[in-house]
């Protein structure tokens, strides 16, 4: 049977940071590729006319996904307690925007700054750990307020020392202990972190709300060495039928690619990585057989 999913791709895929002046440009690209929804990275909610987003997504024919971005300044473990402040104040701006969207979770690594790897004492890693449940438990109260949901993303090794696995995540929210935490699981992560990515999916089960996709090397899905055929296993074994977006990003903005990592393209343009992926993506979904890897 054809697995029962939506495809989204990312804003980050051809820009940085999403703004107003670019919704035309993009949210017609994307939905004349075929894609059925749009992941908006909000790096920044004063970039952003919400009432215009919202006029463009129905233009388009888009249903919306919101994505955040998680830098020093918006640091739950931080030990000032104004960042938190500025953190939740930043949330709550993006939970808002998620609810004039009518997207029903706000998803991303919400915990710590993303790039915060160090090698800590046991004692201070649990303070931090204590400070994320604690501060999350009150995103996801703001969450439960607007009736939405979170959707917390582990990070690889480089780019976390706190949460890296499902494994990770899973005892998160356990210890976050409130209905509204979810998880978003990310391929590039999982290729890096997971022994399996069928068994890292399975252990996510139903509260797995979003899943991010590329191929192992942050490229073109279908190109790479990932096992598509673990993810449609798993998938299909805990019913999964949310949404699964393409996030990659591109080269051309200098900051983005060096805070990611990218320092070449990962191929012959950002539109051909959107249409291909695509394209594999849902021959992979509608294919009973499993076979190694296909092609386009």
């Amino acid at each position: 049977m054809p697995l029962n999913i939506k495809f989204g791709v990312s804003t980050w895929l051809w820009t940085s940071p999403f703004q107003t002046a670019s919704i035309d440009e993009l949210f017609s690209k994307i939905a004349g590729m075929g894609y059925d929804l749009v992941e908006i990275a909000l790096e920044d909610p004063d970039l952003v006319d919400g009432e215009e987003v919202k006029a463009a997504l129905e233009r388009y024919g888009l249903k919306a996904l919101v994505c955040g971005a998680f830098g020093p300044t918006r640091d739950l473990t931080n030990e000032d307690p104004a960042v938190h402040e500025n953190c939740f104040n930043y949330i709550a701006a993006c939970m808002d925007l998620c609810v004039l969207w009518d997207v029903k979770f706000f998803a991303g690594p919400m915990y710590s700054a993303v790039g915060k790897a160090r090698m800590l004492p046991p004692e201070l890693r649990q303070q931090e750990w204590d400070l994320a449940v604690k501060n999350l438990r009150i995103v996801c109260e703001m969450a439960a307020e607007r009736g939405l949901e979170i959707a917390i993303e582990p990070l690889n090794r480089f780019e976390s020392d706190l949460v890296n696995t499902t494994e990770d995540v899973v005892r998160l929210i356990e210890d976050i202990n409130h209905p509204a935490a979810k998880i978003l699981l990310d391929g590039f992560h999982m290729n890096i972190e997971e022994p399996s990515l069928e068994a890292a999916i399975k252990l996510a089960g139903d509260k797995l709300l979003h899943v991010q996709v590329a191929d192992n090397y942050r490229g073109t899905p279908g190109t790479g060495q990932t096992n598509w055929n673990a993810y449609r296993t798993a998938l299909e074994e805990i019913g999964y039928t949310g949404a699964m977006s393409i996030e990659s990003f591109t080269p051309n903005n200098k900051e983005l690619a060096q805070a990611v990592c990218i320092w070449h393209p990962l191929a012959e343009s950002q539109d051909k990585f959107a249409i291909d992926g695509l394209a594999f993506l849902k021959k992979w979904a509608a294919e009973p057989i499993r076979i190694q890897q296909y092609s386009l």
